[in-house]
């Protein structure tokens, strides 16, 4: 009953979402620390694929033949949303660019926003379950 419950909500796609913003801002973090080392090759995690990816996720958890039964967890490989963190591991890709500090600033803090925001809609959901749950208006 519970799977079902946070699966009916955005609350796993939010999770992809706090997941890449972590993975992604430590990336971030590195090239700024490193912004000096000669021969340092800037990275990054596309998020441009990582939208495209969980968008075709939710997209087929919709359909109507997809079914989620009721001991599925997280870490099950017939989730959808599992092909996402699987396909987190592959966008990775390096710029041989010389890329200015202002920029990876500027990268880290779009990234702490989508990780704030996602954090604030996901508590959100909680407590609306949290509500249904106890079954109090």
């Amino acid at each position: 009953m519970y799977p079902d419950i946070f699966n009916s909500t955005t609350i796993p796609a939010l999770r992809e979402v706090l997941n890449f913003a972590q993975a992604r801002h430590g990336i971030l973090a590195g090239n700024i620390a490193n912004i000096d080392t000669p021969g340092y090759r800037v990275r990054d995690l596309s998020v441009e694929t990582f939208q495209q990816r969980l968008k075709e996720a939710i997209e087929s958890r919709h359909t109507p033949s997809h079914h989620v039964s009721e001991g599925m967890v997280a870490d099950d490989p017939s989730d959808a949303m599992h092909e996402v963190r699987e396909s987190m591991k592959n966008i990775l890709f390096h710029d041989g660019s010389d890329v200015a500090l202002e920029q990876q600033v500027t990268e880290l803090t779009k990234n702490q926003m989508m990780y704030n925001m996602a954090i604030t809609i996901i508590s959100n959901q909680f407590r609306l379950l949290q509500t249904a749950v106890s079954e109090r208006v």
